[in-house]
Parts: C-alpha cells; structure tokens; sequence
C-alpha cells in the first residue's frame, strides 16, 4: 500500500475518495491512531470491490489496524453483513454496482443509517465531486494512497460522526426535558405553561391560547389533545378569522339539505367530526357576535343545531380556543361577548413571543434545522457563529413560525455542511428590504405589463399589513379598505396563509 503520493486532481483517470457521513453513533475501538474512543471494542468494516488486490491489500492494511475486515464483490452480500452485524464503515466501489450510484447511495442511507459508507472510484470527476459535496460528503482524496491518508480519512470520518451523534444525543436529552410533544422551551415561562398543560390534559376543561400569531397555539393545542383521553379521537382544527360569517355557522355545526342554496345534501360540521376527541377553535377574537353567542350554547348546555335543522344533538367535544389578540379590551368594545369570555377562560394560557425568550432561538434552530433536513435531504449539520449571531439578534416579529421558515429557506440555499448569515432572509441579517412600511419602492426594471408589475407591490402591501395587525384577517381588511373575502384571495394568490400563523 505504500506508495508515492501524486498531486490532488479529479481528471477521470485517477481514483477518488467520497466519504458520506451516514454514521450517527460512535463506536470505540483499539487503533493507536484514534485516542479519542475507547480501546475495547474493534471497528468492524465491510470492503466492496471486484479488485480482488485492491481489496486484499486495504483489508490487509485495516486488519493491522485492528480493525475486522469483510470483503466481497457482490452487493448482495454486502447487504447481508450490513443486516446481519452491527458495521461501522462500508468501502464502496460502485463500478461494480450497475445503475444510479446515487440512487444507490441514498438507499444505504435511508436502509443503513449506523454505518459510514466511503466510495471508492476510478471514473472521478468535478462533477461528481460537486455533486458528493452537495449530498454531504465532507472530503474526497485522489488514489494512489499512503496508508497514513487512509488511517486520516477513517479517523476524520468518525470524528464526524461523533459529533454528530453528540448533537442527536444532546437534542433528544433537551427534548425530553424541556419539551411537549413538538413545542420544545428553555424558558421558565414557557416551561410553567408546559406544567399546566400537563394538570389540565387529564380534563374536559376548556383551554384558551392567547399569544401573537406564530407563537406555537395550534401546536399546543395538538399537544394538550395528544396527552388527554381523547389522544385516540379526532382533533380537528378550524380558524374562525378564515371564513366568511355566512360560511362559519355551517362549517362549525353543519346543515341540513335545503338549508341554502347550495346545499344538496346534509353535511357534518366540524363539531361532530370532532366527536369524542378536540375542537380547536382558532382566532376566536374574530368569530362574529351571532356566532358567539351560538359557542356559548355548546359550552354551557353541550348541544347544539345544524343549520337549517331542528334537532339538537349533542357534543362530546373537548373545546381549545385561541386568540392573538388580548379579548379584554374587546369586551370592553363591545365586539364579544363578556359572558362568553368569562366562560371560556377557565385554564387561560399566556404565549411569550419569541423576541422575548431568545435563549430557546438556538433551540428552536436545531429543531427546525433537523426537521427540514430530513424532510429536504440535505446534509446540513449546523450554523456557521455568523449565522448563530444573526439568528439571535433578530427580534423574530412573526415569532416561532417566521424562525421555521427562515431555517427551511436556509437549508433549501445551502450549498456547505453549515448554514452561513448569507443563507437566511435579508431581514434577519439585517440588509435593507426594498419596501418596508414608508421605504422607497423599488420598481421592477425588466419591461412587463403593467398587471403583472403591481402584483409584487401589492404583495408586500398586503403583507405589511397583516403583520401590523398580528395577521388579524378583519383589521386588515378594514385598513386596507377591501372586504375580507378580497383579502382572503389575495392572501391565497400571493401564498401568504403560508407566512406566519397561529
């Protein structure tokens, strides 16, 4: 195995070396060359390759290492020793796997996440190098070589791994103390709301949410119905501030056939969907006087009527409210119902935004970071100080949701194993916005009709308005001078229901 280093290339006639991290836990082993695990227990590694002197001469190389070594030119039995033993490292020739290498690649991953798997291959190219860099490869060497770049390429490849395995460990320790079911918090106040979700979880008591919108409600909410005795019945969901008045009382109780023009059958409304199990009803603060009054029925007398209907039937629905507005200050307007808030605030949970607890920022950050990594595909690691820094420092006006789709906007432009403060959106890291509020307005250079150059205008109008009115649909409407349905399609035409929410 010893011989003369060449220079690094990736022309195609030289072998290349991919490493891609797929390994989460550590293992010990007795090698003099790793000193930082543990001398008790022996790395096991698997050799794919029908060079039989290649793979002679690097098991040979591994076994003096200490290391057991398995080689085969078959995939098939490769796979056996992977699903039969626990394999730390796999060495991967794909030239002697016929089809999509990383179709190929992807599929060990997904099959055999506790094992590293290092390619091995004679066809290297900057593309390919480009695009194992993309998929999260951390490193790649040029053959011949030395046995000293093997034994570093094998110790750089557990190192990593260690460290990612420490991150896992780290994040589910947290999770487990500092967590209800996905809403995760350092923070004492957040952490007396979890308690109290606990104490009432065991109840039928109604339970009112009230924080600014993107603050977790709807996520509480799910997690307070998971950990009640209705965790095997429906939870259903609707928001009050989406529909239309004349919309609301059907979607909540139902209707019979011929109750309205259009309706041509009976139709369930989500309350009896919700049968047995939770109702959560968001944006209560916009839910009409008439349709208050209706609430306050079901929750006093549990019953209620369809519309268009005569019989009264009961709900055995467990009822959690929202709202991202204080409701006192309402009541003293006029605009609800003070028997109707007296009777829903029975366990009453104030939400803090999270420019008030940014200690759970770098939390949340991990979280969100796992999770559209997993659901993206992307080997992304961590963030980069730069990008920590930004994080923090950004004052979060959409609160937790604006966190989450700031995190998965950075996986999806990220192009290194970090997310770097280029990766987030320009108002996290602070550059100027084209408009803002009473900034200039940047117009559009490229020639376009004159429809299309208003939409981004209008977008980001409409957009200011929502978040200067914590996305109350009713208040913006009524700023903006429109009618709620106009707004409503103008929030789906722009996509901004996917913009922060309860």
């Amino acid at each position: 195995m010893r011989r003369q280093k060449l220079k690094t290339s990736l022309l195609p006639t030289h072998y290349s070396l991919l490493i891609y991290p797929l390994l989460l836990p550590p293992h010990p082993t007795d090698t003099n060359h790793m000193p930082t695990v543990a001398d008790d227990t022996r790395r096991r590694i698997v050799l794919l390759d029908d060079d039989r002197i290649l793979r002679d001469s690097l098991s040979a190389l591994l076994v003096r290492e200490g290391h057991d070594v398995i080689g085969t030119d078959t995939l098939d039995d490769a796979r056996s020793q992977l699903t039969g033993n626990t394999v730390d490292l796999l060495l991967l020739d794909p030239a002697c796997v016929p089809g999509d290498n990383a179709k190929l690649l992807r599929e060990l991953r997904r099959d055999f996440p506790e094992t590293v798997c290092v390619v091995v291959t004679g066809f290297g190219s900057i593309e390919g190098a480009v695009e194992a860099t993309r998929a999260g490869a951390f490193e790649y060497l040029t053959k011949p070589l030395i046995d000293d770049e093997i034994r570093m390429v094998v110790q750089k490849a557990l190192q990593q791994q260690r460290l990612v395995f420490e991150n896992h460990a780290l994040r589910k320790q947290v999770d487990g103390q500092f967590a209800l079911e996905n809403v995760i918090s350092r923070d004492p106040r957040m952490l007396k709301i979890f308690d109290t979700l606990h104490a009432a979880a065991d109840t039928s008591a109604t339970v009112l949410l009230v924080g600014e919108s993107g603050t977790g409600k709807s996520m509480l909410a799910k997690a307070l119905h998971k950990r009640s005795p209705r965790r095997d019945k429906p939870f259903v969901e609707i928001s009050c501030g989406a529909l239309p008045e004349t919309l609301l009382e059907s979607e909540l109780f139902g209707h019979k056939k011929g109750a309205f023009t259009g309706a041509d059958s009976d139709k369930p409304g989500r309350f009896a969907l919700a049968e047995g199990g939770t109702i959560f009803l968001d944006e209560i603060n916009s839910a009409p006087l008439s349709m208050q009054v209706k609430l306050l029925r079901v929750l006093q007398e549990k019953t209620y009527e369809p519309v268009g209907g005569v019989e009264q039937l009961r709900a055995d629905v467990r009822v959690v409210l929202a709202t991202n507005q204080k409701l006192e200050p309402l009541v003293e307007a006029g605009t609800f119902r003070q028997d109707l808030f007296y009777r829903i605030n029975v366990v009453t949970l104030d939400l803090p935004p999270l420019r008030e607890r940014a200690g759970d920022v770098p939390l949340l950050a991990e979280k969100f970071l796992k999770q559209h990594v997993e659901e993206i595909g992307r080997q992304v690691i961590g963030f980069t100080d730069d990008a920590m820094v930004a994080l923090q420092s950004y004052d979060w006006p959409g609160s937790v949701r604006e966190l989450q789709n700031a995190i998965e906007r950075a996986v999806i432009l990220c192009r290194a194993t970090r997310i770097d403060a280029a990766d987030l959106p320009d108002t996290v890291t602070g550059k100027k916005r084209d408009f803002t509020g009473g900034e200039h307005l940047v117009l559009p250079i490229a020639p376009m009709p004159l429809k299309d150059a208003l939409e981004e205008p209008e977008r980001r109008i409409i957009l200011a308005a929502l978040e200067r009115n914590d996305w109350n649909r009713n208040v913006t409407a009524d700023e903006l001078e429109i009618n709620r349905t106009t707004l409503y399609k103008k929030i789906r035409k722009y996509r901004l229901d996917l913009g922060p929410a309860a």
